[in-house]
């Protein structure tokens, strides 16, 4: 689900800013309040959202798929059967069938009432959240300040306060909560990458044009690291050419669609130099040069990939 909500978040930093006149800082939080105020309810939202096509079960076990007709038969006998709504409204999401997960969330936070936790409320705002196209209504709003209220460290209900702060345009404020939970990590949590793939363009939105996102752990770099080059060279010229050009295209890839670290780029570049595709590599040099040629700190790996593998000049 963060990974849904980081494309509308993407595409409004990319696209929402530029050929825009620019306004006076009053003018521009008076815009945002009226934004803020003027936001589609949940209903208004739920109806506008494009509709989500079918999820594909046909891979799904069949053995689970049958566990979970009996758990809605279970539920829909029992519908106030809390643990059962619980199960339910995961595996729902699990299967993709995300309006059954909501109802199911929704059934249960109305029964636990003031009950309801910190998690349990962020997951239900998650789910409105995607039911409405992204859009982070007021009753969205709703749940997730409670939620807050509760846990205010709850990192998935801080990451869709970011959401609605960029939404209504206040990236100012918005940039100091994904950079917390950019620093915080765990690296492998589900809202980081949407976070490194937006976190550059929203520091400049937020007047911070020196900001560099921390590279994550080496080991968590995608494509072929120096382990990974040092292991190819055991392997048959085909096959480890094999081996590099397919880490290599997935992280070509990720870097073209999401940008990525300094770190990312001179891994790609090295790559590339390696399978002797000089004239890619050449290109890729010339692009991160571009992007990175303000700040020299984040060039420093980028020119050492670049003499490493000869492409100097």
């Amino acid at each position: 689900l963060a990974a849904m909500l980081a494309g509308a978040v993407a595409l409004y930093l990319r696209e929402g800013v530029p050929g825009a006149p620019d306004m006076p800082l009053a003018e521009r939080f008076a815009a945002a309040d009226a934004a803020y105020r003027d936001r589609p309810s949940q209903a208004e939202a739920e109806a506008a959202a494009p509709a989500r096509p079918a999820p594909d079960l046909s891979q799904a076990d069949p053995e689970y798929l049958t566990m979970i007709d009996q758990l809605r038969d279970a539920v829909g006998r029992n519908p106030d059967d809390q643990q059962g709504l619980a199960l339910l409204a995961s595996n729902e999401m699990r299967l993709g069938n995300l309006a059954a997960a909501r109802a199911a969330q929704q059934r249960l936070v109305d029964l636990r009432g003031d009950q309801a936790d910190a998690v349990q409320l962020m997951q239900l705002a998650t789910l409105m959240v995607d039911a409405a196209g992204g859009v982070v209504t007021p009753e969205a709003e709703a749940v997730l300040r409670r939620a807050l209220t509760l846990d205010p460290t709850q990192p998935q209900a801080r990451y869709l306060q970011g959401v609605l702060l960029i939404q209504n345009g206040r990236p100012d404020r918005a940039f100091p909560l994904w950079r917390g939970l950019l620093d915080e990590g765990p690296e492998g949590a589900p809202w980081i990458a949407p976070i490194r793939a937006a976190i550059q363009d929203l520091a400049w939105l937020a007047g911070d044009d020196e900001y560099r996102a921390p590279a994550p752990p080496a080991a968590d770099l995608p494509g072929p690291d120096a382990d990974a080059l040092a292991a190819a060279e055991d392997l048959s010229p085909e096959d480890r050419a094999r081996m590099i050009q397919d880490m290599v295209d997935r992280l070509q890839q990720r870097l073209a669609t999401q940008g990525g670290s300094p770190e990312e780029w001179a891994r790609l570049i090295a790559a590339l130099a390696m399978l002797d595709q000089r004239d890619q590599a050449t290109a890729i040099l010339t692009e991160a040069r571009q992007r990175f040629g303000s700040a020299p700190d984040a060039l420093a790996p980028i020119e050492r990939a670049a003499t490493e593998a000869g492409l100097d000049g």
